[in-house]
């Protein structure tokens, strides 16, 4: 089998995980990989990631041309826009779940880390989460504020639309999307109670033993 094969079929079938999940509703989110020869597959525009098929998954060209499957999501300017400024990058997921746009739609004191450091887990896969500006579905502007955060973040959170995650390969990309889906949920949780987050000191021995 191929790579662009094997790549095709991983879509697919995380796309039907996290559909089954509840991370993914209707015909939102998207998902991308890039693959060795510097073209992109990427989930098609008006897709369900439940039930997708190999040869619908589009993909195009570092410039964003379609070469081949179905048009893909009106989003994939921001994932490209995304690999361009992380070449370390393998996969993306962009979905709308529930607690994390709720994050979302909130007012934050600071945008630049909108979840506190609840877990070693969320810093070791999600690390700081900045908060995007508000921008329409489709607006292209928002591929200069994703390449502008994602400079120095692999995960960021679009404001009043949902979270787009970084990694290595689209396995990692999930899990690490599932960890920020928990302490989400976590952050509702607790509410206005009094937390004990991680401390300055703790976050940097984590990044020490596992840079990201």
């Amino acid at each position: 089998m191929s790579e662009e094969a094997r790549l095709r079929d991983d879509i697919c079938r995380w796309g039907s995980i996290l559909y089954q999940r509840q991370l993914a509703h209707g015909s939102a989110g998207n998902l991308s990989m890039r693959l060795r020869d510097g073209t992109f597959l990427v989930t098609p525009t008006n897709s369900c990631l439940g039930f997708l098929k190999p040869e619908q998954i589009s993909k195009v060209s570092a410039a964003g041309e379609l070469l081949d499957g179905d048009p893909p999501s009106k989003e994939s300017f921001f994932h490209l826009a995304m690999y361009e400024k992380r070449p370390k990058a393998g996969a993306i997921v962009h979905l709308h779940s529930t607690y994390a746009v709720a994050v979302s739609c909130l007012c934050h004191a600071s945008p630049e880390n909108v979840l506190p450091p609840l877990t070693a887990y969320h810093v070791m896969r999600v690390g700081k989460l900045p908060l995007v500006d508000y921008y329409r579905p489709g607006d292209k502007a928002l591929a200069a504020a994703v390449g502008l955060r994602a400079q120095d973040h692999r995960s960021m959170l679009l404001a009043n639309h949902g979270p787009i995650v970084s990694a290595e390969s689209l396995d990692q990309a999930v899990f690490a999307y599932e960890e920020l889906e928990e302490t989400a949920k976590l952050f509702f949780i607790l509410g206005e109670r009094k937390t004990r987050p991680l401390n300055a000191a703790a976050i940097a021995e984590i990044d020490a033993a596992f840079p990201s």
